[in-house]
């Protein structure tokens, strides 16, 4: 190809992995999407495609609706050890956050609700909602029509509607909810950590922290959530041993919520996500897992660090 045909396409390409991560809830799958569509580009009659970014933005989600619709993705999602992969504040591929509904769309409570999902009604869901594409547009996108559209829009939107956590979260509100939070579960104190909970408040934990890899661990009441972060957040050998040292703690924002992250000699390896409602925290989703921390640790080597919460844990 031309350099003004890549050109083309790479001016687009951020906006493509946003929406194939929005889809998929992978960076790595959404990558691989991307560099699909890239090829199907290179291959395109070029001269009958009007709109090349309607063109591309139509490839890439039936590319991702092809992946979530796989045999193999199905098995691995259906046992219960899928969990959205985090991304940090700044990565390009967490694309528009403009808006409320387009910042919801990215969270891990988000992308996690949207597996009960249909393929097609997480697409449409996404496309109206992040991406401002109009139902004409989507039907078109997805081979529906405009009513089957907005049948979809509407009813994930409903079922969405339940994760109802705060977004747009800045690096100094992030500070002070994520030292309270670590303040409270390594004092060793339950009742201080139980406080900053909502009535409802769930956990989620991947296991990999606790050397359970591959075996997720919920966590369905506050005091069961203090219990178990009062004992990961208290040091000891045996956790240094686990973690391959004495790592960092840093405040952080990942997919628009507070975050601890968890670094050793700059490679991330854990991250703890607070979902806030209400000033509250109403969730926590610790991942531990390496294959879902390499871009979170690319982006975090690329970006300033501010000073950790704590130097050497």
């Amino acid at each position: 190809m031309d350099t003004a045909t890549v050109a083309r396409f790479e001016a687009s390409r951020n906006r493509l992995a946003s929406l194939a991560y929005r889809l998929l809830g992978s960076a790595a799958d959404a990558e691989d999407t991307v560099q699909d569509a890239f090829l199907r580009w290179q291959a395109a009659d070029r001269e009958y495609v009007e709109v090349p970014e309607a063109w591309l933005t139509k490839i890439v989600t039936n590319l991702a609706l092809d992946r979530l619709r796989s045999a193999k993705v199905r098995r691995e999602r259906a046992v219960g050890a899928w969990m959205p992969e985090p991304l940090l504040d700044g990565d390009p591929m967490l694309g528009p956050a403009d808006t409320v509904e387009q910042r919801e769309s990215v969270t891990l409570a988000v992308l996690t609700l949207m597996e009960r999902l249909s393929p097609v009604e997480r697409a449409a869901y996404v496309l109206h909602e992040a991406f401002a594409y109009s139902h004409a547009e989507i039907a078109e996108i997805l081979g529906i029509t405009e009513s089957g559209s907005q049948q979809h829009t509407h009813r994930a939107r409903r079922r969405i509607a339940a994760a109802g956590n705060d977004t747009g979260i800045d690096q100094a509100s992030a500070r002070r909810i994520v030292e309270a939070f670590v303040d409270a579960a390594s004092s060793g104190r339950t009742e201080r950590l139980v406080a900053l909970l909502t009535d409802d408040a769930t956990g989620t934990s991947d296991g990999a922290g606790f050397g359970r890899p591959g075996k997720p661990i919920r966590y369905s009441t506050p005091e069961r959530i203090a219990g178990a972060m009062r004992a990961g957040f208290t040091p000891s050998p045996a956790k240094r041993r686990l973690a391959g040292g004495s790592p960092s703690m840093h405040a952080v924002v990942v997919n628009g919520c507070p975050a601890v992250l968890v670094t050793l000699d700059d490679r991330v390896v854990g991250v703890v996500i607070l979902e806030i409602r209400a000033d509250k925290i109403a969730g926590v989703r610790g991942i531990a897992a390496p294959d879902r921390l390499g871009r979170l640790t690319g982006e975090w080597q690329r970006q300033e660090h501010g000073v950790p919460l704590i130097e050497s844990w």
